[in-house]
């Protein structure tokens, strides 16, 4: 496990008769943001659980900063944090006192936990308000102490559950600065999210769960190439070359191109090679473009032709 900020290796979590995670492995280094994917049920959260010694697997080797959680659960909560769907401050006390109040918790003395509160509402912009109750926080800035409240005893590791639920783009923007922060510290986190474009933003590596089994690995880069296939999405600079310039594509790629509201033409290809063909064709016809580009395909496209589910599909109950 060494250099491991977690290791999963065949776990298994039943509820009754009901297996909800099914021989799961994985792992992430210090630094890296691991993204779990699946679709509702998957056993993302179960996945979680486990790791934060909240649910106790029932078969395979579970380690947190190289030590067993079902061995020693006690000191593996010492080096972790967890932050939920929902945030879990409270709300009559201020940002700096529920800060205060975590750190005394973790046996920090008063001072210490005074500093470290400093610290933290500085680092997530939370300075103005930090006397202020928390009941009176925006859901970005309640996030915000949320996470803060997560780092006060300076984990190894951190979980990440769906954390930008609720946020709206601004926000959620914020939150990724922070986590791309955490990683930056050497901090290893492991998120889970139903929006793709976070993953896409945040993780170093994606594992893809369906039915609490794997079902693919890698980097987000790697996932798309193994889903296979490119698309070209082409406008020309003037459109009454449209026409022109969808000959020449159909004719390359085999196929009639897709023409879109914005007067793209958009057509599905093998690889780079009709690209490069296109390209060539273009330039003999004096067609000049706009857009052209060959590009792989999204993760939503890459969760859809994997699991089978709709990436609106993709919040975990389980």
């Amino acid at each position: 496990m060494g250099d491991l900020g977690f290791e999963v290796d065949g776990l298994i979590k039943r509820f009754g008769r009901t297996t909800a995670v099914d021989g799961v492995s994985l792992a992430a280094p210090p630094g890296q943001v691991l993204g779990l994917l699946g679709p509702n049920g998957a056993g993302k959260t179960t996945v979680i659980r486990v790791l934060a010694t909240l649910l106790r697997p029932d078969a395979g080797q579970v380690r947190v900063a190289g030590i067993d959680v079902r061995r020693d659960p006690a000191r593996v909560r010492r080096r972790i944090a967890l932050s939920g769907q929902h945030t879990s401050v409270d709300d009559e006390l201020s940002g700096r006192s529920n800060l205060v109040m975590i750190g005394r918790l973790l046996d920090l003395g008063r001072a210490d936990a005074l500093r470290r509160a400093g610290e933290l509402l500085s680092r997530f912009g939370l300075d103005d308000a930090a006397d202020r109750p928390a009941a009176t926080y925006s859901g970005g800035m309640r996030r915000r102490l949320d996470l803060a409240a997560s780092l006060v005893g300076r984990p190894e590791v951190v979980f990440l559950d769906e954390p930008s639920v609720g946020l709206d783009p601004g926000k959620r923007d914020e939150l990724w600065q922070m986590i791309r922060g955490l990683s930056q510290d050497g901090v290893t986190v492991l998120l889970t999210t139903q929006y793709l474009e976070e993953a896409d933003a945040l993780a170093d590596a994606i594992t893809v769960i369906d039915h609490g089994r794997v079902i693919a690995s890698g980097s987000p880069a790697d996932l798309k190439r193994e889903t296979g296939g490119h698309t070209i999405v082409l406008r020309p600079a003037d459109l009454s070359d449209l026409d022109s310039a969808a000959g020449i594509i159909a004719r390359v790629a085999g196929r009639e191109p897709d023409r879109s509201h914005r007067h793209e033409l958009v057509v599905p290809v093998a690889g780079d090679a009709e690209f490069f063909e296109i390209t060539a064709q273009l330039r003999d016809h004096g067609i000049d473009v706009s857009e052209f580009a060959l590009r792989l395909p999204s993760l939503d496209e890459v969760f859809l032709s994997l699991t089978g589910a709709p990436a609106a599909d993709a919040k975990d109950a389980a």
